[in-house]
């Protein structure tokens, strides 16, 4: 609302200055200027005042704006004779406004051709109004051909100003769909973050019911061994134990259970294409890179007859690999982001992140996929969690698929081709029925 007010209150400056600017077209005080322009184009952005009352409101402010003008310039003319000069002009903007309003201009769906020929008509229809307050005071006539040059002008003028405004409305569109874009990016990493959360979570469960079922076969053992000092002390500790590891399920369950609803309120986009996820994976670790002051070109391969894939787990294991591609670089190089069918297969699909970084030592190449091992520490000499790739084996093997390191060593140079590539069945990752 505020903005709205604030255009209108522009309005009323802007359009009875630019009304200055104009031509007579029939040699009499009848006036074509840029002030209808600047009026249709602020009509069309304020959308929560009436068009009428801003026709009435413009006629008066022009009319007033152009009585002060000439009482200046010309000081000897009466109030009376400035008034008949000017004072027709509120007609027009008033029927203006008030057709704009009647017309319903500003409907929605936005339709230009619409907007245009209604817009002429409108002007025509004010002029009409204007030439004939003016013939009603000064018996000037007016004709066909009057009407046809105020017809051609009106048709100029309204399709100029609406040129200019779809090149404004065009370029909010952008700015909103690139914004809309970048937000649902965030949403899609966030939710994938979740989901890879509620796989570990779900795993979690598994565990404690598993913990749960032996610590209470652990109670019952202990009741029937009557060999066994103090059985009913240590029976009791066990049953303990599993009534604990039983809450831990529960509250692990409701967190779960709360996840899950949060990744499906979150986002309605569980499928994408492997053009739109490589992009997605792409554009998300070049402004990683760009973050961490390093020159990293991305490249994308991806097979086009691929179906749709599911957005987390292809999130989950890929975007893990890409970011420790970026974080493994010192300065410059490429990481190549591949998603394919596994040749002569079209059953397995294959994700690859390549990259020509310092490598991994032979010793080492056990050693990443180890909990806990990592060679990557922050600013502050503080480890990370070294869970990255184990987690995304983990996931890996969770769906009958593999994670395999390849790497070419250049004797040449300080660099090596690392490649991750993640090998899975298709029917994992797509919808049901696809």
């Amino acid at each position: 609302m505020k903005l709205n007010t604030l255009l209108f209150l522009l309005m009323l400056i802007f359009v009875p200055l630019a009304g200055e600017l104009n031509i007579h077209p029939f040699d009499n005080t009848f006036r074509l200027s840029f002030g209808t322009p600047v009026f249709f184009f602020f009509l069309l952005s304020i959308r929560q005042i009436p068009p009428a009352l801003s026709g009435v409101l413009v006629g008066i402010a022009v009319v007033a704006f152009r009585i002060s003008l000439n009482h200046y310039l010309h000081p000897g003319s009466s109030f009376e004779a400035l008034v008949t000069l000017h004072g027709p002009t509120f007609f027009y903007y008033m029927v203006y406004g008030l057709l704009f309003q009647v017309l319903n201009i500003n409907a929605e769906p936005y339709r230009a051709l619409r907007v245009g020929l209604l817009s002429v008509g409108i002007e025509v229809a004010a002029s009409v109004a204007e030439l004939s307050v003016r013939r009603s005071i000064d018996g000037d006539f007016w004709d066909i051909m009057k009407i046809s040059k105020v017809a051609f002008m009106a048709m100029i003028r309204s399709f100029f100003v609406l040129g200019f405004y779809n090149m404004i409305r065009l370029n909010q569109s952008v700015q909103h769909e690139e914004a809309q874009r970048q937000q649902t990016e965030r949403i899609l990493l966030l939710v994938s973050d979740l989901y890879e959360e509620s796989v570990q979570l779900g795993k979690t469960l598994s565990h404690a019911e598993q913990i749960t079922r032996e610590s209470y076969g652990l109670y019952r053992e202990l009741q029937q061994d009557e060999s066994l000092k103090d059985r009913e002390h240590y029976a009791k500790q066990a049953l303990r134990i599993s009534g604990q590891v039983h809450e831990i399920k529960k509250d692990s369950q409701r967190i779960f259970a709360g996840l899950s609803k949060l990744i499906d309120s979150e986002s309605d986009v569980h499928y994408m294409t492997s053009q739109e996820l490589g992009e997605l994976i792409v554009r998300t670790n070049s402004k990683y890179a760009q973050s961490l002051g390093k020159s990293i070109r991305f490249t994308l391969n991806f097979d086009p007859l691929l179906p749709k894939l599911h957005v987390y787990t292809v999130l989950t294991l890929i975007n893990n690999l890409t970011s420790n591609s970026v974080e493994a670089m010192k300065d410059s190089g490429r990481i190549d982001v591949s998603i394919h069918f596994l040749p002569g297969q079209e059953d397995i699909i294959s994700f690859s992140v390549t990259d020509n970084g310092p490598g991994i030592p032979q010793r080492k190449r056990e050693m990443i996929f180890t909990p806990g091992y990592t060679t990557k520490y922050d600013e502050g000499g503080q480890p990370s969690t070294g869970m990255g790739l184990f987690y995304v084996r983990e996931v890996a093997e969770s769906l009958d698929g593999t994670l395999e390191l390849l790497q070419n060593e250049d004797e040449h140079t300080d660099r090596s081709q690392t490649t991750f590539r993640v090998i899975l069945p298709l029917r994992k990752l797509t919808e049901k029925g696809r």
